[in-house]
């Protein structure tokens, strides 16, 4: 006779298809995350292709590295978001509809019931998430402008992937030439490019003000240049890290909630609202408090090809983030934020799941 696995924490494949099936069957769920994770990039660049097609003296190839980083974070945001509204939903909807007793009284472990909700629901947003992401990469690689082997920095040409010790060495060797001319420095800081104003020694200009330049030089690679294929992974990753944060606080929090449409409003005004604020500036007395937040470590982790290189730390905003405004934790802080929040949500709703009276 077989022996009976009813009673063990870990959740049969039956179960974990059972629930990937439960969730793929609600049609208006389905139409959410396929707007929010492949609409925006499929809308845009195909429109983008289109119109190249039709005229391309007018408009330039559908794929550029502004399009590319300028889509990579709504999709962040808009994953995180139709994330949480998923985990809300496996965590909350049984009990909401009456469905849990039902369970219980089949004799499979709680624990196990729960857990069950987690492959389910990232087997149903992740490949749509990748699938999204891998178009945008396709065209922006397959379908922009030729890369090109140098930028233009104050009006000269440098060559690209410079280290910074070699960007230092080819300013000073070509202090006159990248410039066009003479520099001069006027009195309030400003940069003038050719006469007008006291002359400075370009060499002396350049040592004293190299961090800008070296900044300006950074932004220019990022403007111009598609981002490398392994910059390009790294981003995928992150954005699939992101979803699968969603995915997983909102189901903890709608396990202990047992509410899906209270889970859902807390957590969207979390990432539109609460962590900008808390990753843009630093809250005095409150610094360690502002970094123990799980959208501060992601914006910390943010791949370097979606960091500002303006010089400053902008701060995320609502659909578009620049980057950490904070000073930065330890790596192995930021890791343990992150698999602290993924390990205590976790926990948090196995317990009330396990401890909720049927």
């Amino acid at each position: 006779m077989a022996a009976d696995h009813r009673g063990s924490w870990l959740p049969t494949w039956p179960m974990i298809t059972s629930k990937f099936m439960e969730l793929r069957k609600r049609r208006g769920l389905m139409v959410a995350i396929v707007l929010l994770t492949l609409a925006l990039p499929v809308l845009v660049l195909g429109l983008r292709l289109l119109f190249h097609a039709i005229d391309p003296s007018h408009y330039g190839p559908a794929g550029s590295p502004s399009v590319f980083e300028g889509l990579c974070d709504p999709i962040a945001q808009f994953g995180f978001i139709i994330a949480a509204a998923v985990g809300a939903t496996a965590g909350a909807t049984d009990l909401g509809e009456g469905m849990f007793r039902h369970l219980v009284i089949t004799g499979r472990s709680r624990v196990a019931l729960f857990f069950a909700r987690i492959p389910s629901g990232l087997a149903l947003l992740l490949p749509l998430v990748a699938l999204g992401f891998t178009f945008m990469c396709l065209v922006t690689a397959f379908e922009g402008t030729p890369q090109q082997t140098s930028v233009n920095v104050a009006g000269g040409s440098i060559p690209l992937n410079l280290s910074e010790a070699q960007l230092h060495s080819f300013l000073l060797d070509h202090a006159s030439e990248f410039a066009g001319g003479p520099i001069f420095k006027g009195g309030d800081g400003s940069i003038t490019l050719g006469p007008g104003g006291p002359q400075v020694n370009p060499q002396q200009f350049i040592r004293s003000n190299f961090s800008s330049l070296y900044q300006d030089y950074l932004a220019a690679q990022a403007t111009d240049l598609n981002p490398p294929a392994n910059e390009m992974v790294k981003i995928g990753l992150w954005i699939e890290l992101e979803v699968t944060l969603g995915f997983i606080v909102g189901l903890g929090l709608g396990s202990l909630t047992g509410q899906r449409t209270v889970t859902v409003i807390v957590l969207v005004a979390v990432q539109i609202i609460v962590t900008p604020l808390l990753s843009s500036a630093v809250i005095p007395y409150f610094l360690n408090g502002q970094r123990l937040f799980f959208g501060v470590a992601m914006q910390q982790l943010r791949p370097a090809a979606l960091i500002s290189t303006t010089g400053h730390h902008g701060g995320r905003v609502i659909l578009g983030g620049r980057g950490l405004g904070i000073p930065p934790m330890p790596t192995w802080a930021m890791i343990s934020v992150i698999v602290g929040w993924i390990v205590a949500s976790t926990g948090i709703g196995a317990w009330r799941m396990a401890t909720r009276d049927a």
